[in-house]
């Protein structure tokens, strides 16, 4: 068991340097939202704000007009869910509701959060593998995972999922617990309580698919995220909402890079 900071992953985050474009640096996709749009608008802008070369949001063709109007324009925003480009480098499927089902094959690293853990690891094709990322909180790992004692510690729970489901497991709470299925198991006291507000999930599984996307080995994307997340809301303070989040990320990175 390690305690998450940044020895663990700095060496894994790529600042931009010289002659590289936008697609050397990752693209991530989105699946909106159906309805709870405001939640697909905070990963995305989270997730760019990590340094991923493009984020790009595909849209229920009934919404996209809202998230072209509301998304910042470096936010591509596509109304055809089945879109594919082979440049993609990670995906994030749930936050606010979900309007496709999750890709299993396991091809493209996955970030299923929200309303895409509904129902695991039972509609499972299979067990998937350590390209897959769950990111529940209490509430959503007990309707996940119903057959783990609910009475066990964190740890162990955590631990129990993502050997059954082959993903590497965040449960969220105060301290967050990472852990893969090889046995790997991360904690994070790096908080606050003040990310205890409507949408900093939603903000957190942006990061960790950008992170992704830019080619971190999932325990590391996920780990670092988390790590960032917490060191934001500590230098927000009180009256943090998630809204307030994407913007204090170039800082942290900024002073990670030179740390």
């Amino acid at each position: 068991m390690l305690i998450n900071s940044p020895t663990l992953w700095r060496h894994a985050l790529r600042l931009k340097a010289g002659q590289g474009h936008k697609y050397d640096h990752g693209l991530a996709v989105i699946y909106a939202a159906p309805e709870l749009t405001g939640a697909t608008r905070l990963a995305a802008e989270a997730c760019a704000r990590v340094g991923v070369g493009l984020v790009t949001v595909l849209a229920p063709k009934a919404t996209a007009a809202i998230y072209q109007a509301s998304l910042p324009p470096h936010i591509m925003v596509r109304s055809d869910l089945a879109y594919q480009d082979p440049r993609v480098g990670a995906r994030l499927y749930g936050s606010g509701g979900l309007a496709v089902a999750p890709d299993f094959s396991g091809q493209v690293p996955s970030v299923l959060d929200a309303d895409a853990l509904a129902g695991l690891p039972a509609r499972l094709p299979a067990r998937l593998g350590d390209s897959f990322i769950l990111t529940p909180h209490e509430g959503e790992f007990a309707r996940a995972f119903p057959g783990i004692d609910g009475a066990a510690t964190r740890n162990y729970r955590a631990l129990a999922a993502a050997r059954l489901s082959g993903a590497v497991v965040v449960l969220k709470g105060a301290q967050t617990i990472l852990a893969a299925a090889d046995g790997r198991m991360v904690i994070n006291r790096h908080a606050s309580a003040d990310l205890a507000t409507a949408g900093s999930g939603d903000v957190l599984a942006g990061m960790i698919t950008g992170l992704l996307a830019r080619g971190l080995e999932p325990l590391l994307a996920a780990a670092a995220a988390v790590w960032m997340h917490g060191e934001a809301a500590r230098r927000f303070g009180p009256g943090l909402v998630a809204s307030d989040l994407p913007a204090l990320l170039p800082a942290v990175l900024r002073d990670l890079a030179g740390a």
